[in-house]
């Protein structure tokens, strides 16, 4: 059966920015997770588990992408995550010396 059409994206872009988030962006959201899982709790431990829930979370943020109706959008929820999941490493580097 095929797919309704008024349900599938018409614009290329927004297909080409739904893709890329969905594979670079969410992607880049797990990791950055992950290394604020790193800061608080034992780093081998985290690890171990990334090769599991990092494959979970990646594909749950891959069908979000794809749930969203602008690319840009989610390219912004998701680089907002990555910088908010990153700044304590963020905020160390500021004060290095």
């Amino acid at each position: 059966m095929p797919a309704n059409k008024k349900h599938l994206t018409a614009s290329p872009w927004q297909r080409l920015l739904k893709i890329s988030a969905g594979l670079f962006g969410g992607y880049l959201v797990t990791l950055s997770f992950h290394f604020l899982l790193m800061r608080f709790l034992d780093k081998g431990d985290v690890y171990v588990t990334m090769f599991f829930t990092g494959f979970i979370a990646w594909a749950g943020l891959m069908v979000l992408a794809f749930l969203a109706r602008k690319g840009w959008k989610i390219w912004v929820f998701y680089l907002s995550l990555s910088l908010l999941f990153l700044s304590p490493y963020l905020i160390d580097l500021m004060y290095v010396k």
